[in-house]
């Protein structure tokens, strides 16, 4: 499936990421509608990672401006009570807007985006809390199709159609999801498989391995480095890798070198993008990888 995905991402002052074709908003950082102006009406789902409010502050334009019955579906950590607040809050500033969707989401639930897309919320440890709260999310976002069981698939089509007459077609096939989409939000790295077989991996990467860095505690912080990430990705089966929410302390070039580094460092031959302190970019998957 071709994805179109535009962002912005910048640690501390907005995060929002749009997948065109499949109407999701990933995060509702503040800007969003600026930059997205008349597209932003193709939003149907919101899915927002956690309360902070550099993931969330574009989200009352998003809602005032393209806002109908049932839609947008804003899916939100279901044990934060700042979305319930918002809600309340939006619905009493702008009356039009009540008939937008706001879900509690927790996590390994399904939230079906079309018939065959699935969105499936992931527990992240962005926010300290007990086993059983969530206020902190990562999304995968799952292509479902249905195929031919595989001791089924080399029979002759006519014995296909007849075991189908006799035991119905649910007896032949089999459901197999793809992701499309990991969606890691605001988090530490901490389990190499999550992400095993992403089509295309969008990963915070708040800091930069460096020297300047040794007083900065990522997981004390709940944030993820960048030489954590690469690691982990030369750990799992990955197709694309886009790289966002970097401290605003660091340039450009030292992203880039740093990204490059640890391409090297780690043999990661996967395409790898990053969206820069302060820039917005379009259609990331069509620019130039960082280490190409």
């Amino acid at each position: 499936m071709k994805l179109t995905i535009s962002g912005y991402s910048t640690a501390l002052f907005s995060t929002w990421y749009f997948l065109e074709e499949l109407g999701i908003l990933m995060d509702a950082g503040d800007g969003l509608t600026a930059a997205l102006l008349q597209k932003s009406r193709k939003i149907s789902h919101v899915f927002i990672s956690h309360a902070d409010r550099d993931h969330l502050t574009g989200l009352l334009q998003l809602n005032q401006l393209n806002a109908r019955e049932g839609l947008p579906v804003i899916c939100y950590p279901r044990d934060s009570k700042s979305f319930p607040a918002m809600e309340e809050f939006s619905k009493r500033f702008d009356p039009h807007i009540r008939g937008t969707q706001w879900q509690a989401v927790g996590p390994e639930e399904e939230i079906w985006v079309k018939d065959d897309v699935v969105v499936v919320p992931v527990r992240n440890e962005h926010v300290t809390t007990e086993p059983h709260i969530i206020r902190s999310l990562s999304y995968k976002v799952m292509q479902v199709k249905q195929k031919v069981k595989p001791e089924i698939a080399a029979l002759p089509p006519e014995e296909i159609r007849q075991i189908i007459l006799e035991r119905g077609k649910e007896s032949t096939t089999m459901e197999v999801r793809t992701n499309l989409v990991g969606y890691s939000g605001d988090t530490p790295v901490q389990d190499l498989a999550r992400w095993d077989q992403s089509g295309v991996l969008i990963h915070e990467a708040t800091f930069l391995a460096s020297e300047g860095d040794v007083k900065l505690v990522a997981h004390k912080n709940k944030h993820s480095k960048l030489e954590e990430v690469m690691d982990m990705v030369s750990h799992i089966r990955v197709e694309q890798l886009v790289l966002g929410h970097f401290s605003s302390r660091y340039s450009a070039e030292q992203i880039d070198r740093s990204i490059k580094d640890l391409c090297e460092k780690y043999a990661i031959n996967i395409p790898v993008f990053r969206l820069l302190p302060g820039l917005t970019v379009r259609d990331i998957l069509s620019t130039t990888p960082v280490n190409q």
